[in-house]
Order: structure tokens, then sequence, then C-alpha cells
């Protein structure tokens, strides 16, 4: 009898997380979606996962905190099994700004949350899958985004900066580990139509910016959630160290 394999799904109620969460859950994962606050739609998403027939958890936990990450990580352990996929996802924005008018407390803000917080669950997850600790293997996939390429100036240095953090740590992370069962590779989304707009300011952000983009449109969570399982599957076995840009050619 096969194990079922078990993904954790950091900011898994919205956006991205949440279509990860599910196409996850489709393809027979048992998935613990973490959220920070946003109960009502983590515990939604998950019924809705339940009522298909597979196996979910909601997991509150702050992932730039380190307790907070422990005991995510630990309740996984407990109730649903030996961990198989972390996918990092939680992040952050704040409102668009020009760098002369951030505070250090939003940089600070911005970068714990970002890049503490990845750091965290990717220690947590090497402990459990690296065959230097008896583990059995296993993928995590960090989502980055097409801002630590474009650097977004004017709007959110700090971010773009963030995420350029998350694109050493896959590559330096997964040359750390790569002998030890565990691939790490990262998506970066371009445009994509979430919520996370709106936290900076601009709800319609993609509808004004889809001209610059080749194929003229923003992208779906859902086409990033599939290069995110792709990455995770046995089908990019040979894959690691790797940057994924789903940002329709720009």
């Amino acid at each position: 009898m096969s194990v079922q394999k078990v993904a954790v799904i950091t900011g898994g109620g919205r956006g991205i997380g949440a279509a990860t969460a599910q196409l996850f859950a489709r393809k027979g994962y048992a998935v613990c979606i973490n959220y920070k606050s946003n109960s009502e739609s983590a515990n939604k998403l998950a019924q809705a996962i339940i009522a298909e027939g597979e196996k979910c958890i909601t997991v509150q936990a702050d992932v730039s905190c380190e307790d907070d990450v422990i005991r995510m990580f630990s309740t996984v352990d407990r109730e649903l099994g030996s961990l198989s996929v972390l996918v990092n996802n939680a992040g952050i924005l704040k409102k668009q700004s020009r760098l002369e008018d951030m505070t250090a407390a939003r940089i600070n803000s911005i970068f714990t949350n970002n890049v503490t917080s990845y750091f965290l669950c990717c220690r947590e997850a090497v402990k459990r899958m690296s065959t230097r600790h008896g583990g059995f293997g296993g993928v995590i996939v960090n989502v980055s985004s097409g801002a630590s390429r474009s650097g977004s100036p004017n709007e959110y240095i700090d971010y773009a900066a963030s995420k350029g953090a998350i694109d050493t740590l896959t590559k330096g992370l997964s040359l750390e580990v790569a002998a030890e069962g565990i691939r790490v590779n990262c998506v970066r989304p371009g445009l994509i139509h979430t919520e996370m707009h709106a936290d900076g300011g601009e709800p319609e952000r993609v509808e004004r910016l889809k001209s610059i983009i080749p194929l003229q449109r923003g992208g779906e969570p859902a086409e990033v959630a599939e290069a995110i399982y792709w990455l995770a599957s046995d089908k990019s076995s040979f894959s690691t160290g790797n940057y994924l840009d789903l940002a329709g050619g720009l």
C-alpha cells in the first residue's frame, strides 16, 4: 500500500496558494493550508477540498515567527505524516512607494515576512526530508516574482529585493541538499490576477499594465499552480536550482 504524499502550502488561503492547494489535493496529496489571519478563507477552501474526498487541514501560523513555524510542522507530522513537498508562497506587499519614502519599519517588515519565513520553513522541511537526517527526500518550491528581475522601480523596490533574496536562497539551498534527496526550485510569476495588488493600493494594476505583456493579458493563479505542481512532480526529476518564469513573455 502506497503512503499518501503530504504537501504544505504557506499562504494557502488565497490567490496562488489557494489554487496550488486545490491542485495538489486533486492530485492525491494530503494538504496543509497555512494562513496567518484569514481563517475564513482558509477554512472555506479546506472544506471544499474535504468535500471532494481529499485530506486537508488548516494551520494558523505566522511563518516569519520561529515558534509558529515549528508548531506548524509538528502539527503536520502528527496529523498528516511525512512531508513530501513544501511550497513557500506566503508573503506581503506594501503600498506603492519610491524608495526615498520608505521607512526602516516597512523595509524590515517586508524582509521578515518574505525572506525569514522562507528560510525557517525550508529549515524545517530539510530536517524532515533530508536523507542525512533519515528522511526520504522531497521537493521545495519557492514562489518568487518577476519583480526580482525588474526591480519594480517607483512601486515596490523592497518587495522586489526580497524576492531577489528568494532566488538566491533557491540556488544556494538546492546545491546544499542536492545529494540528500531534496530538489529546490523556484517559480517567478509576473502580473497575475490576485488580491495582492489591492494590498499595494492598486487592485486593477494588472489591467493597467497588461498591454506591455507580450501575451497581452495577465496570468491566472491556476496557471502558476500548474507550474508549481510540475516542479514538485517526478516529471521534473532532473531539475533543481532552477527558475521557471511565468510572466507572459516579460
